[in-house]
């Protein structure tokens, strides 16, 4: 039988609520996607409800897609390689271990698997790299807002989470993919999780802890 809380209307504050969670969940999809593969024109279409605001986030999310827009397949494909591949290595090497210790694989991986084995998360198979990628990590913050809202998770769990993994360097990778030398439509993508990062930096530290 179902509860009072669970059959009520949810109230404006709610509905309020649920959206700015359902565009955090959004948003941290959209950078697992366009950080694990080249980006697409199609996700233009992602940025639509970041669009419209004078604030530095909505100027960086309109700016993005006024960028994919003009961009095309072969040189979002090119200038992904150039950032994160190249020859022998990209750019940039978007792993927590290397932002934090200078080396791949070393401890911030190990404590990653460790809290990713106590949520039950686990790599996909025939995903080669670290599961300290950037878009991987993206992807686990955008699952657990998924199941916070499923009561699978709350929002301790993200605020854990963060902490740990996201917020002593995430906010160093993007900034210093805005800045890339290689960087054109992806300097964007730089701003746009910049912005966030110090957003949800922000959001966490307003949570109220025993």
């Amino acid at each position: 039988m179902n509860s009072v809380q669970e059959t009520r209307m949810p109230s404006t504050l709610d509905q309020a609520a649920s959206a700015e969670e359902l565009a955090r969940q959004a948003l941290y999809a959209l950078l697992t996607r366009v950080l694990a593969k080249p980006m697409t024109q199609a996700e233009a279409q992602s940025l639509t409800p970041f669009l419209g605001s004078d604030s530095n986030f909505g100027q960086a999310a309109t700016a993005l897609r006024d960028a994919l827009t003009a961009a095309d397949a072969a040189s979002l494909g090119e200038e992904y390689h150039n950032l994160f591949i190249g020859v022998g290595r990209g750019e940039l090497l978007p792993f927590a271990s290397y932002y934090l210790t200078g080396f791949l694989n070393e401890k911030p991986l190990a404590q990653l698997r460790r809290d990713m084995a106590q949520l039950g998360f686990e790599r996909p198979a025939g995903v080669k790299e670290p599961e300290d990628h950037i878009a991987a990590i993206c992807d686990i913050m955008s699952h657990l807002i998924e199941g916070t809202a499923l009561g699978e998770f709350d929002i301790y769990d993200q605020d854990k989470f963060f902490a740990a993994h996201l917020r002593p360097w995430a906010g160093k990778f993007f900034a210093d993919l805005e800045s890339a030398k290689t960087a054109d439509v992806y300097r964007h993508v730089g701003r746009v999780g910049k912005l966030f990062m110090e957003i949800e930096e922000q959001g966490f530290g307003m949570i109220a802890r025993a």
